[in-house]
């Protein structure tokens, strides 16, 4: 089986990698199995992080469209499907948007949902 040097490919593939690990801490950005370490974790937080970022952000819509149902007397899951009920078909990111740019339509649209929650749709 023939000998293989890698020659100017492992150069390529450690610098390509001290260069992801640039601005770490200590030995962390200089020798490197350390920076593959850190890399590798870096890398699988940023994987774990973009899913996060969805669940995290429906939480904070949810707390403000909470928030701004209650100002007017309903509770979320009141809220929610009452909107429902009456055929109000918005995603809770523009609901949230809603209630905090403009409350005086978002008071329209829990006008709406007491409404539909009483039976009498106007």
């Amino acid at each position: 089986m023939p000998r293989v040097k890698r020659g100017t490919v492992r150069r390529a593939k450690r610098k390509k990698l001290l260069r992801l690990a640039k601005g770490y801490y200590q030995n962390k950005s200089k020798l490197y199995r350390a920076a593959k370490e850190s890399v590798d974790t870096a890398l699988k937080y940023a994987f774990v992080g973009r899913r996060r970022k969805k669940r995290d952000f429906r939480r904070l819509w949810i707390v403000r469209i909470n928030a701004a149902a209650r100002e007017h007397g309903l509770t979320y899951g009141q809220l929610m499907s009452g909107l429902k009920r009456a055929g109000i078909t918005l995603d809770r990111k523009s609901l949230s948007q809603l209630a905090i740019a403009s409350p005086a339509s978002f008071a329209s649209l829990a006008k709406h949902v007491k409404d539909a929650k009483t039976g009498t749709l106007a």
